[in-house]
């Protein structure tokens, strides 16, 4: 229970708590603003993938509040309930931005295919990475004989995590460029009006991004930590 460590993750929730808050707080903004060209969030997305000549993707409608997500793995759009039928500002731009990771896909768009890639390490590094680093510590306290194969685990663990941390950080652009291709989109075909309604859609991608700079930033912060504990910033004994 190191302070250091400790302080890091109570950051880390407090600047996610702030972007979760932004998040729920400017969808629901954006509900009470109805799109002129009263399309629900399906139908902006099947507009932008005509528009985009991409005609091998399925939308579907999910569960869950906000879980809306694209799956490269089958091509399909699945959207919440909230998003799937909705005829707002926060169903269009939410759907918009989901779209945009189709477009990403068919576009070749290489963090996207980065952040594929790496998908399978990251979620190992991140959930064992740690205490793969706290089994180096422990060989090398036990005694020196231990210590040059303990620092080898420690530095090993660090590293795995270090992918969780790519993972992170290549997810911000990812998700910044679908809610600019979002944006586009929406104004291209009239489906979101200048004003009123184009600022809520704003608002509402915005605020999702920041989560992923929050986790990026959390990320980088334990990465930081668990590499002076490993001894990889000069502290090793």
């Amino acid at each position: 229970m190191d302070p250091v460590y400790l302080l890091i993750v109570v950051f880390g929730l407090l600047i996610s708590g702030v972007a979760s808050f932004l998040v729920k707080s400017r969808f629901k903004t954006g509900q009470k603003v109805v799109i002129s060209s009263g399309l629900t969030g399906a139908e902006v997305a099947a507009a932008i993938l005509a528009d985009a000549n991409i005609t091998d993707v399925q939308i579907l409608e999910t569960q869950g509040f906000l879980g809306d997500y694209y799956n490269p793995l089958n091509k399909t759009l699945n959207l919440s309930r909230e998003v799937y039928h909705g005829r707002n500002a926060s169903a269009a731009g939410v759907a918009a931005h989901e779209v945009g990771h189709a477009l990403q896909h068919a576009g070749n768009y290489f963090p996207m295919w980065l952040r594929s890639f790496i998908v399978p390490v990251a979620g190992v590094g991140g959930n064992l990475g740690p205490w793969i680093v706290i089994a180096g510590i422990i060989l090398m306290s036990l005694s020196a004989a231990y210590g040059n194969i303990g620092y080898q685990i420690a530095v090993f663990g660090v590293a795995l995590f270090g992918v969780a941390t790519l993972f992170s950080f290549v997810t911000v652009p990812v998700e910044f460029n679908a809610s600019s291709r979002a944006k586009k989109r929406l104004a291209h075909l009239n489906i979101v009006r200048p004003g009123k309604e184009s600022e809520a859609v704003a608002g509402v991608l915005l605020a999702a991004g920041l989560t992923y700079v929050a986790a990026a930033i959390t990320s980088f912060l334990q990465l930081v930590y668990w590499a002076w504990r490993a001894g990889l910033l000069g502290n090793r004994r």
